[in-house]
């Protein structure tokens, strides 16, 4: 039960990570009105801050405990999605917006610390997919509760609201998780040889550089549908405000059945004699999914064909990413905050890239194009990287070895 509650708990901090998160992607057009911004500039700030403090936050996780660690980190987020609401111009929306990437950089390498005290391997697949599931129906519920949020009260109350239930999710974490089981350890896998590495040599492993390329291709094809999606739709198909976000929020909603997905799927092959693919079948299957979506995206003429289209590749792009965790966890043990952390970060560089890279090739070429191309390319490389990588040998039986935390 105690476990239950753990990943119940992370899933809500991942819903309420995601609506805090997609807001602003609601609200792009009434924001660079207001405030005379290009949709370049809109888009870079909260990306970088994101990137580049995942290894720090990682590292946080693991040396103070999953407790401490996302408490501040969601108390922290929520003040600055509520200041979101109160700036006045490009440089201090920048700011907020960097600030709050830092912020919420922590979520997810400390979600894996928590999952490696608490959970045995064979449940790692199904814990990463419900709690990515949950960021999913963030970013897809937030799209119509935001637009007609923004639409009764404004832009700038609505981000002044979405502060408070991250503060209460913050409450609720201090009060009862601990950051291990009161019962002790968990059965757990053996020790893998990184665990006794300086982590500069993680970093360096060739698991983790493939790993990390991987990662940035899955998060170059799922970041259009979160931050680009909605805003395309209304102005290449001319679609209106409401019609654009129910399309956008059932492209998210189906990317939650994949996590849903690929997280059993990655239990069920670690429980079978296939366990050594079972981070590397479900991954490569999603790549090989999400590369045909993108390809057929440049054939669409309508919006209805685009959104299926858009379907098509945020499924396979979501199945990758419940193997890439427990890869992460796999191969980084008491480390795992800091190693999946490393792998997030480049990863968001792929958002980031994504997030700036988009808009000027639709300007420049005055259709999305190149983009998708560039996508499905960065996804069919990805397919032979998982064929590459390798988690440590685990025992027969799929037992763990008590491990001292």
């Amino acid at each position: 039960m105690a476990r239950f509650l753990v990943v119940a708990l992370l899933f809500l901090l991942s819903f309420i990570m995601y609506l805090d998160r997609a807001a602003i992607s609601t609200a792009k057009d009434l924001v660079s009105a207001d405030l005379s911004l290009s949709n370049e500039r809109m888009g870079m700030a909260f990306a970088l801050g994101y990137a580049i403090a995942q290894i720090p936050a990682g590292f946080l996780a693991d040396r103070f405990g999953p407790r401490l660690a996302l408490a501040g980190v969601v108390i922290a987020w929520s003040v600055f999605t509520s200041l979101t609401g109160m700036v006045r111009g490009f440089w201090a929306l920048a700011a907020v917006r960097f600030l709050f990437g830092i912020a919420e950089a922590g979520a997810f390498p400390g979600s894996a610390r928590a999952f490696f005290n608490w959970l045995p391997s064979q449940e790692h697949g199904r814990a990463n997919g419900v709690i990515f599931s949950g960021s999913r129906l963030g970013a897809a519920l937030s799209f119509p509760i935001l637009a007609w949020l923004m639409e009764s009260v404004g832009w700038r109350p609505a981000f002044l609201l979405l502060g408070a239930p991250g503060i209460a999710w913050a409450a609720i974490w201090l009060a009862w998780f601990r950051d291990r089981p009161a019962a002790g350890p968990v059965l757990s896998a053996p020790a893998p040889a990184s665990e006794d590495l300086p982590f500069t040599s993680v970093f360096r492993s060739r698991g983790m550089l493939l790993a990390m390329f991987q990662y940035f291709a899955g998060n170059f094809t799922f970041f259009i549908c979160l931050s680009w999606m909605l805003p395309y739709l209304m102005e290449h198909y001319r679609l209106p405000r409401e019609r654009a976000a129910w399309y956008s929020m059932a492209v998210l909603l189906v990317g939650a059945t994949a996590q849903w997905v690929a997280g059993y799927l990655v239990d069920a092959l670690y429980r079978s004699r296939f366990r050594a693919f079972s981070r590397r079948l479900p991954a490569m299957t999603g790549f090989l999914i999400a590369a045909a979506g993108l390809i057929a995206m440049n054939t669409m003429t309508t919006s209805l064909g685009a959104v299926i289209c858009f379907t098509i590749a945020t499924f396979g792009a979501e199945m990758t990413i419940s193997p890439s965790w427990a890869y992460c966890i796999d191969i980084g043990g008491r480390k795992s905050g800091a190693v999946s952390g490393s792998m997030n970060m480049i990863g968001n560089l792929g958002s980031f890239v994504s997030a700036s890279v988009f808009p000027v090739f639709y300007r420049w070429t005055g259709s999305a194009a190149a983009y998708f191309g560039a996508a499905a390319a960065l996804n069919l490389a990805s397919v032979a990287i998982w064929f590459a990588m390798r988690s440590p040998q685990l025992d027969r039986d799929g037992n763990r070895d008590h491990i001292t935390r």
